[in-house]
């Protein structure tokens, strides 16, 4: 167990998550008691199916949960067969309007269908696709956007706002659930913080299905981080959202980094090694910025949930160091104070301090996962 993943959560950092029924994602169960899934979406041409599987085990390796593919043609849903029997994580196929899309896409192994009922067609169509996710296994993901509300929506409110999503994504709820179907999660997003934040609160009240939290069209990695972390950061410390996706115009693997940091500030998911870090100043004992990027980039690979404080010097180094795994703080003289469970526990000069922690934080890792392995064979 990690240093800081204390079994007594304080009054103060406690999350009530909002209580909702459970689907599941292919092997992925989302809502109820489960973690709460972090997803991207590739940006491959589908029909490539060699570039879009090799993107996909980028994102496995970074932790996605899920990962959406677009299937805007029958070449994307001949080539999803291939890239679904490729890869671990389980595939939303994200449909636009075309049923056809909907039903070859659950017959090629989709997990989860990411269509709005009432956006392809006749009643005939929507009960042809909803079998299709029900005879292929397939949880559906109704997924209303501000930019793309219906007209009678529109005419009604005049223009996009939380009251037209929620009364969107209800209506197609209720087509679901009048066949009887209630796999589905929902997501209302906006690229206005403001408004997606109304429209999931409203949901959350209105519904008990699993939600889908996120910004839509948030930005490039530095803003669409903020904007998400501000919106998706407010309705998760107020328990709403079962599964997110940072969406960014950036590579989808920093979605997936986002995300878990997003969940790893909330004490909500621990993922990989958290680096506490200060900002420095004069009196820093060594470059902790030129520490702190080559520390992410060593440690990128370890997925166990370690904590790790960098900080230049002894004003605030002690004190972080208690609340970590490990720590270094710097000194004078050219080295620092190592800290092992809060503890001073060595000196290390500076100029090898970078390798000795990553060989430390690997070896805790490792012994980590052995207890985990350990523990699993003995409940066997």
């Amino acid at each position: 167990m990690s240093h800081d993943d204390h079994t007594h959560v304080r009054p103060w950092r406690r999350i009530d998550r909002r209580v909702s029924r459970q689907i599941h994602v292919g092997n992925v169960p989302i809502g109820g008691d489960a973690p709460i899934a972090v997803q991207s979406m590739t940006n491959t041409l589908t029909a490539d199916a060699a570039a879009t599987i090799d993107q996909i085990r980028q994102l496995e390796e970074a932790g996605a949960d899920i990962v959406r593919v677009s299937c805007p043609d029958v070449e994307s849903t001949e080539a999803f067969k291939t890239i679904a029997r490729e890869v671990k994580v389980p595939l939303v196929a994200d449909i636009h309007f075309h049923y056809k899309r909907g039903i070859e896409a659950a017959k090629a192994g989709a997990a989860c269908l990411r269509i709005n009922p009432g956006n392809i067609g006749s009643p005939d169509r929507v009960r042809e696709v909803v079998q299709a996710a029900r005879d292929h296994g397939c949880s559906i993901r109704i997924g209303v956007n501000a930019g793309s509300l219906e007209r009678d929506l529109l005419e009604k409110y005049g223009e996009p706002c939380p009251d037209a999503m929620v009364e969107s994504a209800l209506s197609h709820a209720r087509i679901l659930q009048d066949h009887d179907f209630h796999e589905f999660k929902i997501s209302v997003k906006a690229s206005d913080i403001f408004m997606t934040v109304a429209a999931y609160q409203q949901l959350a009240d209105a519904i008990d299905c699993p939600l889908h939290l996120g910004i839509t069209e948030a930005g490039a990695l530095r803003t669409g981080t903020v904007k998400s972390s501000i919106g998706m950061g407010s309705l998760l410390w107020a328990g709403i959202g079962d599964t997110i996706r940072v969406s960014l115009a950036a590579d989808p693997v920093e979605e997936v980094k986002v995300g878990f940091d997003m969940l790893k500030s909330l004490g909500l998911r621990h993922r990989g090694v958290n680096i506490i870090a200060c900002p420095s100043c004069a009196r820093q004992g060594f470059n902790v910025i030129q520490t702190v990027e080559a520390l992410e980039q060593r440690l990128a690979h370890v997925s166990t949930p370690l904590s790790l404080s960098i900080i230049g010097c002894v004003v605030n180094g002690p004190g972080e160091a208690l609340m970590t795994d490990l720590g270094f703080t710097g000194g004078g003289k050219g080295s620092g104070m190592v800290y092992v469970s809060g503890r001073p526990d060595h000196k290390m000069d500076n100029d090898q301090m970078i390798d000795h922690i990553v060989g430390l934080v690997e070896a805790r890792a490792a012994e980590i996962e052995a207890a985990k392995a350990a523990e699993l064979q003995a409940a066997e």
